[in-house]
């Protein structure tokens, strides 16, 4: 009897999981036709070219149904790709040298103090980033540098760099540490000091993880919204440098998009803006996969 019970509770929980995972893939299916749907809208009703989307900067969409005006997003694209590149630049570094530094440096200590600290940063919410460099960061830049205001791209990519800073951190730290300890005491048996086994197995064994980590800290920079829209600056124009202030694809659908006439078409062209962050997103993840994939298969013929 027990046997039975038993059974019978393993395949009920066995028909959960599998519903839970179907509900998740057509809520994911179903949030993609819908972007979709409204995304193609610039294109399909108000007759605009991918082209122009893409590489034009004249911005005037108009909030009517007439349409007739200029949806040129590629100031936009431009202060996306500039915040995340050097938030990246920012980050890495940093990121891999602390994981390394937890995971084979000083291991006890990491885990009871580090590991701790970083899940405490993945844990703060987005606001509570914004608000700092605004109150802090901000007065900061404008105090200190040339530059106009603080708003600037500056203060956007280092918030943006200590969001994605324990993202990275926690993944690069378990890709290290999935690394198989017989090949550190190969190394160790063959005469290699620490700094060598580190640089010269555990490092290149972990590479795929690592990048893979990097490529999910960019996929989070890409999508952050709030706190970027309140340290950039909201500026359309193309930044001369690091203290100009711009904007970027999230903070102007997170401005605008509450206050546009529904399906007019300034409203289709910022649903067009978060189909090309789902387009990129998906497209992170694809790599992500790939990258993973590889790994696995270079440890299965290693």
């Amino acid at each position: 009897m027990n046997i039975k019970s038993t059974l019978r509770a393993d395949k009920i929980w066995r028909y959960v999981i599998k519903g839970t995972g179907l509900f998740l893939l057509v809520v994911t299916a179903a949030i993609g036709i819908f972007l979709l749907y409204r995304g193609t809208g610039t294109f399909t009703i108000y007759g605009h070219s991918l082209s122009e989307f893409l590489f034009s900067t004249q911005w005037q969409p108009a909030d009517t149904l007439d349409g007739g005006g200029h949806v040129g997003a590629g100031i936009y694209i431009v202060g996306s790709l500039i915040t995340c590149a050097l938030a990246l630049l920012m980050a890495t570094p940093v990121s891999i040298a602390l994981a390394i530094y937890m995971a084979e440096i000083t291991p006890s200590l990491g885990r009871k103090f580090w590991q701790p600290v970083i899940e405490i940063f993945v844990g703060i919410p987005s606001i509570i980033y914004g608000w700092l460099g605004l109150t802090i960061l901000v007065p900061f830049i404008q105090k200190y540098t040339d530059a106009h205001s603080g708003f600037s791209v500056l203060a956007a990519s280092i918030v943006l760099a200590l969001m994605i800073f324990p993202t990275i951190t926690s993944v690069t730290m378990n890709a290290i540490n999935s690394v198989p300890k017989t090949y550190r005491q190969g190394a160790y048996g063959l005469g290699a000091t620490r700094w060598e086994v580190i640089y010269k197995i555990v490092l290149p064994v972990a590479k795929h993880g690592i990048l893979a980590g990097v490529v999910l800290g960019l996929a989070r920079a890409f999508g952050e919204a709030l706190a970027v829209a309140m340290v950039i600056g909201k500026m359309k124009a193309f930044p001369t440098s690091l203290l100009d202030p711009t904007v970027n694809l999230t903070s102007a659908i997170a401005a605008d998009m509450g206050g546009t006439m529904e399906g007019s078409e300034y409203n289709m062209a910022l649903w067009t803006m978060a189909l090309l962050l789902f387009v990129i997103s998906l497209l992170f993840i694809l790599l992500i996969r790939y990258i993973t994939s590889k790994g696995g298969a270079l440890s299965e013929s290693k």
